[in-house]
């Protein structure tokens, strides 16, 4: 793979033996995408029944049914969309009847947590990768997002130690391995190891709520629903799954102070204020444009395995909207944000000089960047160089025939308020 990567079969894909191979076993396939299918499979893989609060089956079946409706998804597609919901539900049932065993999990608290906040593809993984190598925080590992809590009666792997021992660590390792083969130019776009720092919006995911879905398949309906609904309870369970993994690793020296980060926290800021009233907010800043041709590239590019046909001119316009909906709610809401635990950080800052960025963060976050610190996070900037698996090469004219130009101009509002800097021609 040479350095520059420029994906030039975005809309009519050709398609490697391995991949046409997976395309063709899924047609072979009869997939459920029922409510039944997915919560009586939930049941049967985990001996256990007690979902908690029944509310989120209004949500599934939203899904279910929006995704049942769409006639675009391959089935490999509506495979992928199945498994998602079968892991959430999976996991309902096993963080509810780990509450259940240990209600004293629930009062354990959740102190000072640094938040990242700022569009998808804007400097916001890098940030909280980086922060995340400071050990004196507490971060969300990829692995440990997906399944929170062990199967049932699952013990720890014979060979090597921990975490690479745990059978949820080999399973999210054995799906990556895949997705490389499948569709290998997400490396360099969104990497997804087990190791890779996530966002602690797929906590939510057990209890059927977050934006999330839409990265999936673009899904209007959904979409819907998620901006019309108060999501504070959504985040109180975030926040309650956050305690429960705090509470698991209670015997170890793993640190309680989290670093977290998500984009859906952009056109949520009043509802994570509520829920971390004391929490330190770094928000990113980055030229709207640059951000969403990153992102329908990338969703185009896995539309090949999960769709019929590649879709770009629907992708470009759902994100597009989408994009502005989260920035016209952070514009609206970001000063509500108290000054002194809260810092703006434009993408060409973050980038220019990303280790002073971090302390400026932790000077408002009231944490002090002392030498072991600052060797922690050199070392990890030392061995995540930008476009270590490649520099992606974008085109939003010629692949999606946006003039970029034009597309800005929708954006002017955002660029009148935050210290952004126009990047894509």
């Amino acid at each position: 793979m040479s350095n520059d990567i420029r994906i030039d079969d975005l809309a009519e894909p050709v398609y490697t033996e391995l991949q046409q191979g997976a395309l063709e076993f899924g047609q072979a396939l009869e997939v459920d995408l029922s409510r039944d299918s997915i919560l009586n499979e939930a049941r049967a893989n985990t001996g256990l029944s007690d979902f908690g609060p029944d509310d989120f089956i209004e949500r599934l079946d939203i899904l279910v049914n929006e995704w049942n409706a769409d006639q675009g998804l391959s089935n490999l597609g509506r495979l992928s969309l199945r498994n998602k919901l079968l892991q959430h539900v999976t996991s309902r049932l096993l963080i509810q009847d780990t509450w259940n065993k240990h209600p004293e999990i629930l009062d354990i608290e959740i102190k000072e947590p640094i938040i990242v906040v700022g569009l998808p593809r804007s400097g916001t993984t890098h940030l909280l990768n980086l922060m995340a190598a400071d050990q004196r925080l507490r971060s969300l590992p990829l692995w440990e997002s997906y399944e929170p809590v062990p199967m049932p009666g699952e013990g720890l792997l014979e060979e090597g130690s921990y975490p690479h021992n745990d059978p949820r660590y080999q399973r999210c390792a054995d799906a990556w391995d895949m997705m490389q083969q499948m569709t290998p130019y997400l490396a360099a776009m969104h990497p997804m190891n087990p190791d890779h720092i996530h966002e602690e919006l797929e906590l939510m995911g057990p209890d059927i709520a977050s934006y999330n879905y839409e990265w999936l398949t673009p899904s209007p309906r959904w979409r819907d629903h998620y901006l019309a609904t108060d999501q504070t309870p959504h985040y109180q369970y975030m926040k309650d799954v956050l305690k429960l993994l705090t509470w698991q690793q209670r015997d170890t020296d793993t640190p309680t102070r989290w670093v977290l980060k998500c984009p859906q926290h952009l056109e949520q800021l009043p509802v994570l204020q509520k829920v971390f009233p004391d929490a330190t907010f770094a928000v990113t800043h980055r030229d709207p444009v640059s951000v969403i041709q990153s992102t329908v590239t990338m969703l185009g590019y896995g539309q090949r395995m999960s769709r019929q046909q590649v879709e770009l001119q629907n992708l470009v316009e759902y994100w597009s909207g989408r994009i502005e909906h989260l920035l016209r709610a952070c514009a609206k809401d970001r000063n509500s944000l108290p000054a002194s635990r809260s810092i703006d950080v434009p993408f060409h800052q973050l980038m220019a000089d990303d280790l002073a960025m971090v302390e400026k963060i932790y000077a408002k976050a009231g944490l002090d960047m002392n030498n072991a610190a600052k060797a922690q996070l050199q070392q990890f900037i030392d061995e995540h160089p930008r476009g270590k698996h490649g520099r992606m090469l974008y085109d939003l004219k010629a692949d999606f025939g946006v003039d970029p130009n034009e597309l800005r101009r929708r954006f002017d509002f955002y660029f009148e308020q935050f210290p952004v800097q126009a990047e894509a021609e």
